[in-house]
């Protein structure tokens, strides 16, 4: 089969298409036919070495494809082994794309349990840029956020695949939506997907404007932070609101006054990732008809995954990337 692998950390340009043999389902996994893979940031950061990938390496956590013992089409959750507790993963969990070969390539070996069927009428690669946000999403405001019908959402950032989804997530369950943004475009992007604008976090007190643009002026009831910016983002909630954390592209270090915080009565909730099960709950919404497919920015073949890893990397992305693998 085709992949695209890495054999040494860096930029784009350490992955090169090359032939590399089939991979040999076991008793453990089952092989899927990919037709194409969608790009996170974290496909970045393993390209770049932060999580250690065993090298040579095929980096890439969503795809979608056939599965080749069954014939069935399916996505492929990237979460695999998380374990018997909901509340957090278990030791064998790990990300699709860390430490095994990931969905860079023809072919992908996975466990069965993290298979859900293709939704009906979406195309291979909005199928494959669904699982990793969706389920990403979905446990940050529903299962972490407890985001409810009726309340207010702030996303950090516009334009995304994570703020895009959350937006249309938070839409699908009756709770409003503001966005702060780095251009009019990514502006123009969300407001179509159904949120309202709370100003730039170009500016160095977007926080105040942001917290301006709220019902009454009052703070938002959640805020998303995908970037890491807990100070401020705090300051745009309400009493008793929460933050749900899940990122830190802005910054890993973060320093918060303790009574500001407590006598606000804030929550601080981080998550990452998500199950099978709550990928499974996104395409229940998907099925009822109240979220549509992801946007696609760009495809690109995969002799040209090099160009696709460039792509996201410029920032200027508004929706997914993908990698068509066959």
């Amino acid at each position: 089969m085709r992949a695209a692998v890495m054999h040494a950390y860096g930029d784009p340009g350490v992955l090169v298409a090359e032939d590399v043999p089939d991979p040999v389902p076991t008793a453990e996994m089952v092989r899927v036919d990919l037709h194409a893979s969608a790009l996170n940031w974290h496909d970045c950061l393993v390209r770049q070495g932060l999580y250690g990938s065993p090298l040579p390496h095929v980096p890439g956590a969503d795809g979608a494809g056939v599965r080749h013992d069954t014939g069935e089409e399916v996505i492929v959750a990237p979460s695999l082994w998380w374990g018997d507790r909901p509340q957090a993963p278990g030791p064998r969990w790990e990300i699709l794309g860390d430490h095994r070969w990931g969905t860079l390539a023809e072919s992908v070996l996975v466990p069965a349990d993290v298979l859900l069927p293709r939704p009906s009428g979406w195309s291979w690669e909005q199928a494959a840029a669904l699982p990793l946000v969706g389920m990403t999403v979905y446990r940050a405001l529903v299962t972490r956020g407890r985001l409810r019908a009726g309340e207010n959402l702030l996303v950090l950032g516009a334009g995304g695949g994570v703020a895009t989804m959350a937006t249309e997530l938070a839409a699908a369950l009756g709770a409003q939506v503001w966005v702060t943004h780095g251009s009019p475009e990514k502006l123009a992007h969300a407001v179509a997907a159904g949120a309202r604008d709370a100003g730039s976090y170009r500016e160095p007190d977007w926080a105040v404007t942001a917290r301006a643009a709220s019902p009454d002026g009052a703070g938002f009831d959640r805020m998303l932070d995908s970037v890491g910016s807990w100070p401020q983002a705090l300051t745009t909630l309400r009493p008793g609101g929460r933050l749900v954390v899940l990122g830190a592209a802005r910054s890993n270090d973060q320093l918060l006054q303790a009574r500001p915080f407590y006598f606000g009565q804030f929550d601080l909730l981080g998550t990452a990732m998500g199950t099978t099960a709550e990928l499974a709950a996104v395409l229940r919404l998907v099925e009822d008809g109240g979220l549509g497919p992801p946007a696609i920015a760009a495809a690109y073949d995969l002799d040209r995954a090099s160009d696709a890893h460039r792509h996201l990397e410029a920032g200027q992305t508004i929706g997914k990337v993908v990698v068509r693998t066959r």
